[in-house]
């Protein structure tokens, strides 16, 4: 059997300022109406061989994948919850771990969630030829034939192939290359682009892993051994997971061992990594360009234009990415687009709440979106999905006056509760422990006005969460 792993622990800062931290790319829908994640997750659905997934995520995010899912019609085995990323060699070894408990012994197909693949039968295919190399004791990796001297990716050269089939023993893995170098590498045809897809049995991961990075599977063993296990979700040890090596599976693994197998695809593979990378696989126009929202292009070519939510217009301009957010801008040329992650560094650096987050912040319940503030109060419009509830909090610093603008509002301050509807208000003074309940069944919304001396989100003090979180979520 095989059991897909979804690693879903990435940032994206390259795609800022429409994926950020507290939301990145995987859970957005760039390439087409699924998120990446979906996507993801129904590339290799519905196959006989094919076991429900494992999902490896940031616990701040474990409500986000659970919906996404759900929503995609998919039931993950298991959620895996990371409290700190620790990149992809820590997570494939608690999948594997996971994946071994009772004896069982399957084979992890390992996917990154946001990569995008045009041809997915092709994928299926491929993934069917490898599966018996894998259970040979192999370890596979996924290599992407090149079409361009791309300067962005690491490189596999592939040696000699297993028995007059396409899957090749691996030579060795190169570093991203310099331009050079990279057209040499596609006019050899002995390269391909490493994708960071993995294939192999959970035990010969795991022995690798001992024999390789013996302080990785150290820890990696003692976080999933300390491990809880709730309804939905399995939580690794903070501590001990945040004590764990950070390295990827290719440098603890891949590039050392001798059991690293290639075989090369050609199933139009983007791992979507920028601007410019989401430009070249979307649809363009005659012109070369790719809008989304409300975009006027004038005189304008080969560029991208993301308006989200409002107009965005551009006169005279070629080779652009322009991406306009409710709380962010960016205009960048598309030949630099890689050089982001440099306005993200120096945004959190200055502590900056666009860095991490968008003004609509999602929540387990819903989600609220800052409309405005100043130093002394704040307007937030706030809405509660049919059913669900607010945490029993109260504020030190703040009180909050709420309008109903549409649905129905149970309200519980203090010792009272009661209900209401549409162009009704209450107040709720600093200190008097409150929750905001949905029992309808449409969404409920409101106007949240704050006012007080401190405003941020970590004057929260939660009595009781349906949904598990601490102070801090």
């Amino acid at each position: 059997m095989i059991v897909p792993v979804i690693l879903s622990g990435g940032s994206g800062s390259r795609l800022w300022p429409l994926s950020r931290e507290s939301y990145p790319k995987q859970f957005l829908p760039l390439v087409n109406e699924q998120t990446m994640l979906q996507n993801t997750a129904l590339r290799i659905a519905g196959q006989s061989e094919v076991s429900a997934p494992l999902v490896v995520c940031n616990e701040e995010h474990r409500f986000m994948v659970a919906e996404q899912l759900r929503a995609a019609g998919i039931h993950p085995a298991t959620v895996i919850l990371e409290p700190v990323g620790r990149n992809t060699g820590p997570a494939a070894a608690v999948a594997a771990l996971h994946a071994r408990r009772e004896g069982a012994d399957p084979t992890l197909l390992i996917l990154p969630a946001d990569h995008a693949i045009a041809d997915v039968e092709g994928f299926r295919a491929a993934v069917r030829q490898v599966a018996p190399y894998a259970e040979m004791g192999r370890l596979i990796t996924f290599g992407i034939v090149p079409t361009t001297p791309e300067t962005g990716y690491g490189y596999i050269k592939a040696g000699a192939p297993l028995e007059k089939s396409a899957v090749c023993a691996v030579e060795r893995f190169v570093e991203k290359p310099d331009a050079t170098t990279a057209q040499r590498y596609l006019e050899s045809g002995d390269y391909s682009w490493n994708s960071g897809m993995f294939m192999f049995r959970a035990s010969v991961f795991l022995a690798e892993l001992e024999r390789l990075a013996p302080a990785m599977l150290a820890a990696c063993q003692q976080a999933f051994a300390a491990s809880r296990l709730d309804t939905d979700f399995l939580w690794l040890d903070r501590k001990l997971f945040t004590d764990c090596p950070k390295n990827s599976i290719d440098y603890a693994v891949m590039e050392q061992t001798d059991r690293a197998v290639v075989i090369p695809l050609t199933v139009g593979w983007n791992d979507i990594g920028s601007w410019s990378a989401l430009w070249s696989v979307g649809a363009r126009d005659g012109d070369g360009n790719i809008t989304r929202g409300d975009v006027i292009a004038v005189d304008t070519r080969d560029t991208y234009v993301d308006a989200a939510t409002r107009l965005v217009a551009t006169v005279g301009v070629d080779d652009l990415v322009v991406v306009e957010t409710a709380d962010a801008v960016l205009v960048a040329s598309k030949a630099r687009v890689q050089e982001v992650k440099a306005v993200v560094d120096q945004l959190k650096a200055s502590q900056r709440s666009e860095g991490r987050s968008h003004r609509k912040v999602y929540r387990p319940w819903g989600f609220y979106d800052s409309i405005d503030s100043e130093s002394r109060f704040q307007v937030k419009r706030i809405m509660v999905k049919p059913g669900a509830c607010i945490s029993a909090q109260m504020h030190h610093h703040r009180a909050e006056h709420w309008v109903v603008v549409s649905g129905a509002a149970r309200i519980n301050r203090g010792d009272e509760s009661f209900l209401l509807t549409e162009n009704q208000s209450t107040y709720i003074p600093v200190g008097v422990q409150h929750r905001l309940s949905n029992p309808g069944k449409i969404p409920l919304e409101i106007i949240e006005i704050q006012s007080g001396s401190y405003l941020s989100e970590d004057d929260i003090v939660r009595f009781e969460d349906v949904y598990g979180r601490g102070n801090e979520g």
